[in-house]
């Protein structure tokens, strides 16, 4: 009786853990974020700068990077798409990093920011591929939810606004090429959240990606 007790107790674990194991959807959409830990998630320095609210990723505090470390594309993306909802407060600035790999301390050296930031003083709004094509126009308001989609295709990066393509931006083929500000390019990494400053509010909720293929 008590060995058929403990293998009971041992398939309702399981059971249990298996039902908060994220899968894809029919149209290949993961979660990766459970709206209640950082379970899969690493930050840097400045960690109390991301909090969990009410469901969503909260944003709020001095510079720092919340990079995904999960099982999904075992965190090395080439081809993909990840999308998240995000609501900005006035004045905020934050980014979604793509094809990037986790640092301790400073601004992530490795992969390119797509901008958010409707009312903050930088001039480069949400969608910019930030300062190699950047968007000048607000598409969405602060206090109100809207989607950030982005997707990367060999040397392409397209930015979508709640399902309307803002930028499209294509890698020069050199990296020595005129306009390239830096080094950085796409190759294959994982993707990171950014607090930027502390006077900067930002939710994220619904954080989602997709694998292309190669």
């Amino acid at each position: 009786m008590k060995t058929r007790l403990t293998l009971l107790a041992a398939t309702l674990v399981v059971g249990f853990c298996i039902s908060f194991i994220s899968h894809p959807k029919a149209d290949g959409w993961v979660s990766i974020f459970d709206g209640k830990t950082f379970n899969g998630w690493k930050v840097g320095d400045n960690a109390s700068t991301f909090s969990i609210k009410d469901g969503t990723i909260m944003v709020a505090g001095p510079r720092a990077h919340l990079f995904y470390e999960g099982p999904v594309g075992n965190h090395d993306f080439k081809n993909f798409e990840w999308k998240a909802k995000v609501k900005t407060m006035p004045g905020a600035n934050s980014g979604m990093f793509i094809h990037t790999a986790y640092q301790e301390t400073g601004w992530p050296s490795q992969g390119y920011e797509i901008q958010v930031n409707q009312s903050h003083t930088d001039w480069r709004k949400t969608g910019s591929v930030y300062s190699f094509q950047d968007v000048k126009d607000v598409f969405v308001k602060d206090d109100e939810w809207y989607t950030e989609q982005i997707t990367v295709q060999g040397k392409k990066v397209t930015v979508r606004i709640n399902d309307k393509i803002i930028n499209d931006y294509t890698e020069a083929d050199s990296l020595s090429a005129p306009g390239r500000k830096d080094k950085r390019h796409l190759s294959h990494g994982t993707i990171a959240l950014q607090g930027h400053d502390p006077k900067s509010v930002i939710y994220y909720k619904d954080i989602m990606v997709k694998v292309l293929p190669d």
